[in-house]
């Protein structure tokens, strides 16, 4: 059966309500499918991410965060992650901002998510002195010092935090946040009045990815950094200033060094299994950012968070282009402490 390509004027004109617009998580399946996939990719078995041996090691201490964040998830009690108030709920809906906030004051289970984790954590690296130290370190934060490290995460300052403690942070923040997201209602859910932003917690996304199947059948949907939330954005157009006139993609290439660009009108050429289709970065010369875009159309296990974290010689490649990241990856930090 062949397919008809949408320009995106005529995808935006489409009954929405045909679309689903927004994705909420489930947390035991993406913290397993994430974790399983940070171990393909550090062992360097997707061919369209090629894995340098500086970064595997990282990549399998992240598959053990993630594990532990799958663990904490499934094990705290439920009320833990209890939702605000229906009324305070259906007031950020009706105006259109989200319902759960990274902004303003957090629910201090969020501190028992913390500290669960690390817990956790502390069994599977017993083994590593250099991530016990750190562990260590983290326990005895007092609760300004780690309200201050969580302000700072998801306010993306790099500033005042440090690199070695904000991944741990920013994990027990995304246990809160996805947990939660998943209880909400869907439908409900507006969208914000700028769609660059996650409708359900407002923070910004981590990556985006074209989704098969259903549906969601090649549709791009961005991946919120937080909480996990997917939400539909039109394809070929920034997920940073919203234009659509100068996107193009860049992509690396497993057998060349080159940084070759793809013109965003050649989505008809695409064939499925392609490696360099994998992961690409989408470039805006209007605002010169850019933010990576994974395809399940070319690797049915894409995972957002992962695949964005893996690919750091994408970054290099395209930031020596000019082009400026869009947001950052909550489990990778890189200012000095």
């Amino acid at each position: 059966m062949v397919q008809r390509l949408l320009e995106p004027g005529q995808i935006e004109a489409l009954d929405h309500t045909a679309i689903p617009r927004l994705l909420l998580p489930e947390a035991r399946s993406l913290f397993a499918a994430r974790a399983a996939r940070l171990r393909q990719l550090a062992n360097n078995d997707i061919k369209g991410i090629p894995v340098g041996e500086a970064m595997q090691g990282y990549l399998q201490l992240m598959a053990a965060v993630v594990d532990a964040q799958g663990a904490v998830a499934a094990a705290l009690p439920p009320e833990t992650f209890s939702l605000p108030p229906a009324a305070d709920i259906k007031l950020s809906i009706d105006h259109n901002m989200p319902p759960l906030p990274v902004n303003g004051v957090r629910p201090p289970e969020w501190r028992t998510v913390f500290a669960a984790l690390l817990d956790h954590l502390a069994a599977s690296v017993k083994d590593q002195p250099q991530i016990d130290a750190v562990l260590a370190e983290l326990r005895v934060l007092d609760v300004a010092q780690l309200e201050g490290c969580a302000d700072a995460v998801l306010a993306e300052l790099t500033e005042g935090v440090h690199p070695l403690h904000a991944p741990f942070v920013a994990a027990a923040l995304q246990v809160m946040w996805t947990r939660r997201a998943g209880q909400l209602d869907s439908p409900r859910v507006q969208p914000l009045v700028t769609n660059t932003l996650c409708p359900v917690c407002g923070s910004h996304p981590v990556a985006s990815v074209i989704r098969i199947g259903g549906q969601s059948q090649g549709y791009r949907y961005l991946q919120c950094s937080c909480c996990a939330s997917e939400w539909h954005m039109v394809r070929v157009k920034c997920s940073c200033c919203e234009h659509t006139g100068k996107i193009a993609y860049q992509s690396l290439e497993t057998n060349d060094d080159k940084l070759p660009v793809e013109d965003a009108t050649d989505a008809k050429a695409n064939k499925a299994n392609d490696p360099s289709k994998v992961a690409r970065a989408e470039t805006c010369e209007d605002c010169k950012t850019y933010r990576k875009i994974f395809n399940q159309e070319h690797d049915f296990n894409v995972e957002p968070l992962a695949d964005d974290l893996a690919s750091l010689t994408l970054d290099v490649l395209v930031s020596e282009a000019g082009y400026a990241r869009a947001s950052g990856n909550p489990l990778l930090w890189f200012n000095a402490a």
